[in-house]
């Protein structure tokens, strides 16, 4: 039976993980005393027992967490931002091309972001099929669910005397700054960063994504119709917890109609000269903790999406 131990469970993604976790029979969950949650050496020894660790911590907590592991089967979930475009590091994203059988044996495995979850999985499989450039200059935004905040932004949300300006959507990481970036370009082969506008609005979880093309070869742009991008993703996404699904709520979509699943759909929208892409899941479920699983089910050989909401 698989040893499991998380390190940093006292965090949104961490207690999500373990929540999950704690009613499986197919693994032994490792617990770290809450007296040693912070002691060096204790955390040491759990992750150096176990078979697979998830790191559910800041960026230089996650990378002081790999440095004390001196087992090399210790296999490493990090879900931080600290590792996702490094070297010797598998991208835990399973449905982008070659990433399953990368997952299958990797030692470490970096989960994706959320925000970045949903941009590529829409961008990916166009770039890889030539329908968009990789010169391309995207813009994507993204509605998040409170609760992709942390600890801290779900309290100011869920105050008895809130802010009343956390009654209406926020856009935020005003800067082009923010920290998806990096894997949202890498992992789609892009040149260039995409215009990112991320958008956090009063409910507690449930994400979409939305990038926005154009048909137009005579100047660059697309030469696909509406048509193409959808039998592209229906082409590309046969296996794994995302899918094509372009059904609506009478002509709306919710950015929370996943909100406590696993699984993510893509579609594509609009006519064959304004094209809008756009993908939904929870930003807990494929965007964080759903996603640790499914590649720790990948990892020990069991169909990904054993105790999974899909």
């Amino acid at each position: 039976m698989a040893k499991i131990f998380i390190d940093g469970s006292a965090g949104t993604t961490g207690l999500r993980i373990r929540e999950r976790l704690s009613e499986r029979k197919d693994i032994e969950l490792m617990i770290l005393p809450e007296e040693l949650r912070k002691d060096p050496a204790a955390r040491a020894e759990m992750l150096n027992n176990s078979d697979i660790s998830f790191l559910c911590l800041p960026d230089q907590a996650a990378i002081e967490a790999v440095s004390l592991i001196e087992n090399p089967k210790t296999v490493v979930i990090d879900t931080s931002t600290a590792h996702r475009t490094a070297d010797g590091w598998t991208y835990g994203m399973p449905e982008l091309t070659g990433l399953r059988e990368e997952i299958k044996t990797a030692t470490r495995i970096a989960n994706p972001g959320c925000h970045a979850s949903g941009f590529i999985a829409l961008v990916r499989p166009l770039v890889e099929s030539g329908i968009i450039k990789n010169d391309s200059a995207l813009s994507c935004f993204s509605l998040t669910g409170y609760s992709g905040g942390g600890k801290k932004m779900i309290a100011e949300y869920e105050a008895e005397e809130r802010d009343p300006l956390l009654n209406a959507p926020r856009i935020y990481a005003l800067s082009q700054a923010h920290k998806h970036l990096p894997e949202m370009k890498k992992l789609c082969g892009l040149v260039k960063e995409p215009v990112f506008c991320p958008i956090v609005a009063s409910y507690y979880s449930g994400m979409e994504v939305s990038v926005t093309v154009t048909r137009d070869p005579a100047h660059g742009g697309l030469s696909a119709s509406l048509e193409d991008i959808k039998t592209a993703y229906k082409d590309y996404y046969k296996n794994g917890l995302i899918r094509y699904d372009d059904s609506t709520e009478g002509g709306f979509i919710s950015a929370a109609s996943f909100s406590g699943r696993d699984d993510m759909t893509v579609a594509a929208f609009g006519n064959d000269d304004r094209i809008t892409l756009i993908s939904r899941f929870d930003n807990l479920g494929k965007g964080a903790s759903g996603a640790a699983i499914q590649n720790m089910n990948i990892r020990l050989g069991l169909d990904e999406s054993t105790g999974l909401i899909v």
